[in-house]
């Protein structure tokens, strides 16, 4: 197959591709672009928190119209913080960790030539770009772009009269949300069918990587859960467009009665948490995949509990669809169903464990490595058992009323989910940067990247728990009219200043990164003496990923420093030897 393909142009090559390597790379890289952009948005609006009335001239520089001498407008705020937590959920998160590193390694790892369906591969990616392409349109409409909150909860995002975000730029930020579930379906889909359809001989389930194991029950969530946000976009679609009342009911705007009766905003609640919650997993199975994988590695060790492992990411992912009621706990909830979903958001608490003393346990009197892709793994255990901790509060009815729509939750679930996750996507893109690009990634820049990143990272969220107990409230443009929070004006400025510092420490993993694709030191095919298939395959990328015959698997992937080899690691091509026993 690899002796017979036919001649590619610049076009079927880079852009229309079908091969599951170079959609990771596209996807990767729009994925860095866009979460350049959702950083960039974050920093506007720190600094709007940290000095309200201050006169900025990147302010005026960037917003144009939305600004006032260079004083952010309370609807610009609102937008950019919307916009903001979408880009980065969605279109970094998401096609940073699935997008790319599933669509890299399910073919590699598990011993295919490629994914089941190359053609609804690269679909499924020109449905993102296009998703992310309406996405960034939206900030550029003349009312300004969707202002409801990430969440986009009605009325605010059913009445295109109720506020200037409400407008056209409400509509892109629909339609782009429904591409994107278009796209993450069919990449969900052939993730599905590749890892159950295309196993090389010998390449049981109970062999494959753990990384494996995250993106396909990754990829069943999504098939689960992201057809539910599409419904409850196309009924909000309704609303604003076609008068009916699924989400309306009772609406007054400027003292007149509206026609809308019968609806609930609280039924769009359930449906977008429906998605919402298992999308926290969505992100963070990879991330949490991506550094089984890479602790074991560098451990050189096998990886503790293997099968405890796998059930712990199939128990996560059951029970992630069913916690969604935790975010609709002032929502007049009954309580005895707020208790029905207190305990099964506690219940999560186990396999999460599980996880974190499996890592711990992995690292503890391994003979550690520590490169950049082995800091990040460990500073997601970090983050991940930090941010997990500060969960058993919200997750708790009787707690999480006392600060729900406070600090406090932004801090939660960006150390939980957003940290956590991009040290997953960081970890991965360090380690598997030479089998993407065949050239290394300088060490010395990615320790940099790393500790600088870790120290922001909490300067900015430990901090912001304190304000969030305080009773701060999230998405104020300013806190100046209340008196009550002056006291905390200073704390704000402190996690601005780190905000800022962190944002300039990706700068050095953007250098890196780009100039490590043309100028890095030459990658050989197995840099970190791995064990699994995919560094098997040639250094130069080739259709069909081996050159002759897939190879064949007589083990599972974490044969590091076992007894009688002479490495101290073991390919799971290597046959077993007489008497030695499959781990």
């Amino acid at each position: 197959m690899s002796d017979h393909h036919h001649k590619e142009t610049f076009i079927t090559k880079y852009v229309f591709s079908q091969d599951h390597k170079m959609i990771s790379k596209q996807y990767l890289v729009t994925g860095i672009f866009m979460g350049i952009i959702g950083v960039f948005m974050s920093m506007l609006f720190r600094l709007q928190i940290a000095w309200p009335d201050h006169s900025f001239s990147i302010i005026e520089a960037f917003l144009g119209n939305h600004q006032d001498g260079g004083v952010m407008s309370p609807d610009i705020y609102l937008a950019l913080v919307t916009i903001h937590g979408t880009i980065m959920v969605f279109f970094v998160l998401t096609a940073g960790l699935s997008g790319t590193f599933s669509n890299l390694l399910i073919p590699l790892q598990i011993g295919a030539r490629d994914m089941a369906s190359g053609f609804l591969n690269m679909v499924s990616y020109w449905l993102f770009f296009l998703s992310s392409v309406l996405m960034l349109v939206s900030l550029f409409v003349e009312a300004g772009p969707a202002s409801a909150g990430w969440t986009i909860y009605p009325p605010l995002s059913a009445l295109p009269q109720a506020i200037p975000g409400s407008g056209a730029g409400m509509t892109l930020w629909l339609v782009s949300m429904a591409i994107f579930v278009a796209s993450s379906l069919l990449g969900s889909l052939n993730y599905i069918v590749t890892v159950l359809n295309l196993r090389t001989v010998g390449m049981k389930m109970t062999r494959l990587p753990l990384t494996i194991w995250a993106f396909f029950i990754t990829a069943i969530i999504g098939v689960v859960s992201f057809p539910v946000l599409l419904s409850a976009a196309l009924l909000l679609i309704f609303d604003r467009s076609f008068g009916t009342s699924f989400y309306l009911s009772d609406i007054f705007i400027d003292g007149g009665v509206l026609h809308y009766q019968g609806g609930s905003p609280i039924l769009f609640e359930h449906l977008f948490w429906f998605l919402g919650h298992p999308e926290v997993y969505i992100v963070l199975l990879p991330a949490l995949g991506i550094t089984s994988e890479i602790i074991a590695t560098n451990s050189r060790k096998p990886i503790f509990g293997y099968r405890a492992m796998i059930g712990s990411i199939i128990a996560i992912a059951f029970l992630s669809t069913i916690v969604w009621g935790h975010h609709m706990f002032i929502t007049g909830m009954n309580p005895f169903l707020g208790s029905v979903f207190t305990f099964t958001t506690l219940l999560i608490a186990i396999p999460s464990a599980v996880k974190a003393f499996n890592y711990i346990t992995t690292l503890w009197k391994g003979n550690l490595q520590f490169n950049p892709a082995m800091l990040f793994s460990i500073g997601l255990v970090s983050t991940f058992v930090s941010g997990g901790l500060t969960g058993l509060v919200l997750g708790d009815s009787a707690l999480d009323i006392n600060v729900h729509d406070t600090y406090f939750v932004v801090a939660h679930f960006h150390l939980v989910m957003g940290v956590s996750a991009i040290y997953g996507m960081f970890a991965g893109v360090y380690h598997w940067f030479p089998k993407m690009f065949g050239r290394m990634m300088n060490k010395t820049l990615g320790y940099w990247h790393f500790w600088l990143t870790a120290i922001a990272a909490y300067g900015v969220f430990f901090p912001m728990h304190f304000v969030g107990l305080a009773g701060l409230p999230r998405r104020y443009y300013t806190n100046t009219a209340f008196p009550y929070f002056d006291d905390l004006a200073d704390i704000n400025v402190i996690i601005t200043m780190f905000a800022l510092f962190g944002g300039a420490a990706q700068l050095i993993f953007l250098a890196n990164f780009f100039f490590s694709i043309y100028k890095g030191k030459k990658a050989s095919q197995n840099p970190w003496k791995s064990n699994t298939l995919e560094w098997t395959t040639p250094v130069e990328h080739i259709h069909g990923n081996w050159p002759g015959a897939i190879p064949e698997v007589h083990r599972w992937a974490y044969d590091y420093s076992k007894p009688g080899h002479d490495e101290d690691f073991v390919m799971q091509t290597v046959p077993l030897k007489d008497g030695e026993e499959e781990s």
